[in-house]
């Protein structure tokens, strides 16, 4: 069984700030620094999430913790961003209440990963399926290339968003994301052209020199080295941690699984190299007649640079840092530029043409992302913003994003108490109104459109006359001068004349996390925001795909004359749009707090987390929350968690949950002021109560498991009694059993002993016996034998006398046969002996030299034969030799192909046309003819030129064919068929010349190792019109043997005559060229070379053998 703890077991310090006793700023910074030093960096305040930067990984991100953390109420474990994330989702999907994130926090404390961990969040949990996977892929990459191009290195934080971003994400009814909407907000792009000492310009111009090819860069005109660009800080290029080649990949990667296209991304890599190409251009000072000073480019190389990136003609640019162009109604008025001023309307440039891009990526990624089905969406979303600021030097920067910390602490502080008070209604628990803070006095400070700040200084910038940072000033001193919250050395205001904390040129506002100095030099130039309309039309006139799109004010069609918004007014507008968003949805609140500058881990500075504590207003938050009931809890949880501590209600409770909890809150005495019944929740005023509650069933914890641990030891020692008890009966048993077997096996060895004795008596009183009888036996066969044996010897000697006489008899009688035949035989031996011994003989010889021949091998090359052993056998040894050659050739034929055949024919025919007549044949007879060595079947090159032939190749070679021209060879494809030959070009395969075989009148070659052959063609026929064909090839054997043999076996035409000899006359047109042949070492090596003497004569130098 799944075991839930709870957000109160186990604490280290208080989980939630509510129950924090006692309240403080002390207390506050204590419980915080307590619970990071056990590694716990996230702590409620209610429903709010405070989130420490650990500056470090630690396990509590992994995929167990996501599924523990799932569908789980909000207090039911430990506190975590998961938790939050986790409720906002379940209300969305469930509830079909649309949700907010608001994650705050200054730069460095973590907002941007703890927006990531949200989106990973919710992603892990929601369905799945290829496009909601898909979807969610794309959500989740959108993120990588914001950051590359949105954020920087700064002292504080080396992946500082330098941009507000507010991303809504949209679901179906199942809760499945469908795209989503993002929303950026003042990117800081005076960091294109300057950045702090110690920090860094956006990522992606580093990642690009550092991740992209040297193919790209040489595309984009670029070097790697960081120091050939103005706008890029040399001090802090390479950080520790950071992988720029890495992370570029990581872009490319990401933009495309958003769905960039490639030109696209080519297009933004090509307008990050303009603006550092911009960054390298430096002006010089030309004086003119009148007097004034015009700025002229000094080195154009980068100006030439850029404008080819960005398809832009270089006098349009040129000019348009010289000289600006100022209209009113219909008139014109041109004026140089000073060095001073081009090089502000060189970074001008610059800022827009970023900030535009970064905006149109923004669109871009937006057209990818939103969601396709036109029904109703949920939404939940999640806005990672700049926290409260105070700088050394704070500036119109830090004044805006101050501003937009105001609105957001008016919004928290009304959206936290409305959903107090709907709490409350909802359990029918009476409001009582809550007495706080309300900031909307400052924020009227700020935004009033008659005596607001930002409308005096729009104000400022649109009046004629002379406008300065300091006339400005005088203005906020005359307006605001009796403002509570504002404060100024110059105004009329007396108490602050001899403030010298308070600079003349600055001014103070009492924020709600305390007083804020800003200097207002830059704020008329900041909020203007002024670009050069002849900087825009010159971008207008760009061929860049992108550059009409990011400056169309430039189109001179549409000239306006009026002034565009300054930079306050647009933030202002986008700040009221994103309040009226929030308000309609139910917010969430995660604030991020840095524990140290270093950004290290396991430090923690009291000072710098206490200022962020003031300035994110965590105390005041935890005011709010308290100043009705701190806690409560569902009437089922809290009797399940106490219900120990009254007799009544343990170990079960059977009745409704609200009396028994009731009746627990009676047994143990709490007074009834202390709290309250909702519908489903018991409300608890003071902490006390609730941490006294806690430390009663702490005891009682104590006391049951003194309790389960007695019952558990009287359990253990009854099982191990009973467990010792049966033992020793098994014990005893097979105790007895082994005597009662060692008993019964002494009686049996005893008995066997016995046995073995009698045994042994019985036995040996019978061999006795047995021996006896065996010696009477022995005796008796023993005078037997002997007396046998006398018989015998005596039987043996008669036998053998009687042998003897018979013996004797029949030699005497072989003896007198014998000479009775020798006396018979002797007068017949003359006349037959020396016939038969003859006949032997010549029968010995005849075998002996058969035998001899069986040593002859059976290759029909083999003219070997033995020897004929004697002079009478020369006629049959002769006749015998030409029988078994013709036999054994025969043989051989027989194991020949068709195939083969025909080869072998060729060859014959070969041997017969050139034997002793052509010198280069005896080196082609080992050669094999293989008729086609182009592989005109096989080869795709010539599938054309196959298909252009309709009969089947016989034979496909490369010829060389002569030029009479100069007697040089061109190349060429010789195709022969049963029709036809065939000569085309080498490289097209395309057919030159197609001659039918019957137009072929004769070949000549020469007597000598050449390959050259001429076909002469009949006169008068079609083909004679072109003249005849002088031509070179390597296997001229083969070509001449194969025609020779084509007109043999053609029966309808006439055959081809093969003329040898080494002078022989060629028809080129109509002109005749004798082809002579003579010996001599060629130039180009081994191989024989054709040149022309005349126009009537061509010779050939063949290699001497």
């Amino acid at each position: 069984m799944e075991v839930k703890t709870s957000l109160l077991d186990n604490m280290i310090g208080v989980g939630d700030m509510v129950l924090l006793e006692p309240l403080n700023e002390d207390s506050f910074i204590e419980n915080l620094r307590s619970r990071f030093d056990h590694n716990e960096i996230y702590t409620y305040i209610g429903s709010v999430v405070i989130s420490m930067n650990p500056y470090r990984s630690l396990p509590i991100y992994t995929p167990q913790k996501v599924e523990e953390y799932r569908n789980r109420n909000f207090y039911e474990l430990s506190p975590h961003i998961y938790a939050l994330a986790d409720e906002a989702y379940r209300s969305l999907r469930d509830q079909d209440k649309d949700q907010c994130i608001l994650i705050t926090g200054e730069s460095g404390a973590g907002k941007t990963e703890a927006s990531k961990l949200v989106m990973s969040y919710v992603a892990a949990v929601c369905g799945k399926g290829q496009e909601v996977n898909k979807v969610k892929e794309q959500l989740l990459q959108s993120n990588p290339v914001l950051e590359a191009f949105g954020n920087a290195k700064t002292m504080r934080n080396d992946n500082s968003s330098r941009f507000g971003k507010y991303m809504d994400i949209e679901f179906d009814f199942k809760g499945d994301p469908l795209g989503g909407v993002i929303s950026n907000y003042l990117l800081e792009k005076s960091r294109v052209c300057k950045q702090p000492r110690g920090e860094r310009n956006f990522h992606i111009f580093y990642q690009l020199l550092s991740g992209a090819s040297d193919d790209t860069l040489l595309k984009l005109k670029l070097d790697r080295d960081f120091s050939k660009y103005n706008y890029l800080s040399l001090d802090s290029a390479n950080v520790n941690g950071l992988d720029d080649a890495a992370s570029f990949r990581t872009v490319r990667n990401a933009m495309q699984i958003v769905g960039f296209m490639e030109d696209e991304v080519q297009s933004v890599l090509e307008l990050v190299a303009a603006v550092l190409k911009l960054g390298n251009i430096e002006f010089k000072p030309e004086s003119r007649v009148n007097g004034f000073d015009e700025s002229r480019v000094k080195d154009k190389n980068d100006l030439k640079e850029m404008c080819e990136l960005l398809g832009i003609e270089q006098s349009v640019l040129e000019r348009a840092f010289s000289y600006r162009t100022v209209e009113a109604k219909m008139e014109k008025m041109s004026t140089t530029l000073n060095v001073a001023q081009a090089y502000y309307a060189r970074d001008a440039l610059a800022k827009n043409l970023y900030s535009r891009l970064f905006s149109w990526l923004v669109t871009r990624i937006n057209e990818s992302i939103k969601a396709q089905a036109k029904t109703r969406h949920k939404v939940m979303g999640v806005l990672d913003i700049y926290g409260f600021e105070i700088f050394e030097d704070n500036s119109f920067e830090q004044f805006i994003i101050n501003y937009c910390n105001e609105k957001l602490q008016q919004i928290f502080i009304e959206l936290t108490l409305r959903e107090e008070q709907e709490e409350y209604i909802r359990e029918d628990i009476e409001w009582t109104n809550i007495v706080y803070f309300n900031n909307a006095v400052i924020c009227d400070l700020i935004e009033n459109n008659q005596n607001g700040i930002l409308a005096m200084l729009d104000e400022e910038c649109l009046r004629p006359g002379t406008v300065t940072d300091d006339t400005f000033l005088d203005k906020l001193n005359t307006i605001c001068a009796e403002h509570q919250h504002f404060e100024s050395r110059l105004s009329k205001n007396s108490k602050f004349l001899t403030d010298h904390s308070l600079p003349h040129s600055c001014f103070r506002i009492q924020h709600y996390a305390g007083k804020v100095l800003y200097r207002v030099e830059g704020f008329v130039d900041k909020n203007n925001d002024l670009l050069y309309r002849d900087l825009s039309q010159a971008m207008y006139k760009a061929t860049h795909s992108l550059m009409r799109q990011l400056f169309p004010e430039g189109n001179p069609a549409k000239v306006n004359l009026k002034r565009p918004p300054t930079a306050g007014f647009q933030f202002k507008a986008s700040v009221g749009v994103l309040m009226k968003n929030l308000q309609t949805k139910n917010p969430n609140y995660i604030r991020c707090i840095k524990p140290n500058d270093k950004k290290v881990a396991h430090i923690f500075t009291d000072s710098l987390v206490c200022h962020q504590v003031r300035y994110l207003g965590l105390m005041e938050n935890v005011r709010v929350r308290r100043a009705g009931y701190a806690f409560r809890q569902p009437y089922e949880s809290c009797l399940k968690r106490y219900k120990m501590l009254c007799k009544t209600t343990w170990p079960q409770w059977r009745g409704p949950a609200r009396d028994g909890v009731a009746v627990l809150l009676t047994d143990c005495s709490v007074p009834t002021e202390e709290f309250a019944y909702g519908r489903s929740k018991i409300f608890i005023r003071n902490p006390r109560t609730l941490f006294t509650l806690e430390e009663r069933r702490r005891a009682c914890l104590e006391d049951l498991a003194t309790l389960i641990q007695k019952i558990y030891r009287g359990w253990k020692s009854r099982t191990h009694f009973l467990l010792l008890k049966k033992s020793q009966v098994v014990v005893a048993a097979w105790y007895r059993r082994y005597a009662q077997q060692n008993k019964y096996q002494k009686i049996k060895s005893a008995s066997l002993v016995m046995q073995s004795f009698i045994r042994g008596w019985k036995a040996r009183n019978i061999l006795r016996q047995l021996k006896y009888e065996k010696r009477c036996k022995e005796a008796v066969t023993t005078i037997a034998a002997y007396w046998h044996g006398t018989q015998a010897r005596r039987e043996l000697r008669r036998l053998k006398e009687e042998a003897r006489c018979k013996h004797a008899v029949a030699i005497i009688w072989a003896y007198w046969l014998g000479l009775q035949v020798r006396r018979d035989y002797r007068k017949f031996f003359r006349a037959n002996a020396g016939k038969k011994i003859y006949n032997f003989t010549i029968q010995r010889i005849m075998q002996k030299y058969f035998l001899g021949l069986k040593t002859t091998t059976m290759s029909p090359m083999d003219n070997t034969w033995p020897a004929k052993p004697y002079g009478f056998l020369e006629g049959a040894h002769t006749e015998l030799r030409r029988i078994f050659h013709l036999w054994r050739c025969k043989k051989y034929r027989g194991q020949f192909t068709e195939e083969k055949k025909a080869v072998y024919e060729e060859k014959l025919e070969a041997s017969e046309i050139f034997k002793d007549k052509k010198a280069l044949y005896p080196s082609s007879v080992s050669q094999p003819f293989k008729g086609d060595y182009l592989e005109i079947q096989k080869n795709p090159k010539y599938q054309k030129l196959n298909s252009a032939v309709e009969e089947k190749v016989l034979l496909a070679d490369l010829v060389n064919k002569i030029n009479r021209a100069n007697g040089k060879g061109s190349p060429r494809l010789f195709l022969l068929t049963k029709s036809n030959f065939v000569l085309a070009d080498q490289k097209t395969g395309q057919v030159k010349t197609s001659v039918p075989l019957p137009d072929l009148a004769s070949v000549s070659v020469s007597t000598q190792s050449d390959g050259f052959f001429a076909l002469k063609l009949k006169e008068g026929s079609a083909s004679a019109s072109k003249g005849d064909f002088l031509l070179s090839s390597d296997h001229l054997i083969e070509i001449i043997t194969k025609l020779h043999r084509i007109g043999t076996t053609a029966a309808d035409r006439d055959q081809i005559n093969i003329d040898i000899s080494d002078e022989f006359l060629v028809q080129f047109k109509q002109d005749k060229v004798c082809v002579k042949f003579i010996q001599g070492g060629p130039k180009n090596g081994n191989s024989a070379a054709c040149k022309r003497k005349n126009n009537r004569l061509l010779e050939v130098s063949v290699p001497s053998p």
